[in-house]
């Protein structure tokens, strides 16, 4: 078997371009102490990712943004209700999966 040393390069730079950013800062940041108020605003990183990352999901449709025949946008709605309610994440999955399955049947 022949290697080709072009795409073993690019293998190797594509895992440091990956494997960098994400460890350096955990070495640093793990030998320091952040103040309070670094601790609280990191607090709400994940949310903050995970709602531009819904939101945009949610409310585009082909780049475009669309409210009117938004059928995610519809299973939306009991997804949300579920998950405020349960507090689970399984029945909030499950509601959502639920959700879009029958709107995307009936509609």
């Amino acid at each position: 078997m022949e290697v080709r040393w072009d795409v073993f390069l690019i293998i190797i730079g594509s895992a440091l371009v990956t494997f960098l950013p994400r460890v350096l800062p955990l070495m640093v940041l793990s030998r320091m102490e952040l103040p309070e108020w670094g601790i609280r605003w990191l607090n709400y990183v994940p949310i903050s990712v995970m709602a531009a990352l819904v939101g945009q999901e949610l409310l585009l449709q082909d780049g475009q943004f669309s409210l009117m025949n938004n059928i995610e946008l519809l299973a939306a709605v009991p997804t949300v209700l579920v998950a405020m309610k349960t507090k689970s994440l399984l029945g909030t999955v499950v509601a959502g999966m639920v959700s879009i399955m029958a709107l995307r049947y009936f509609l």
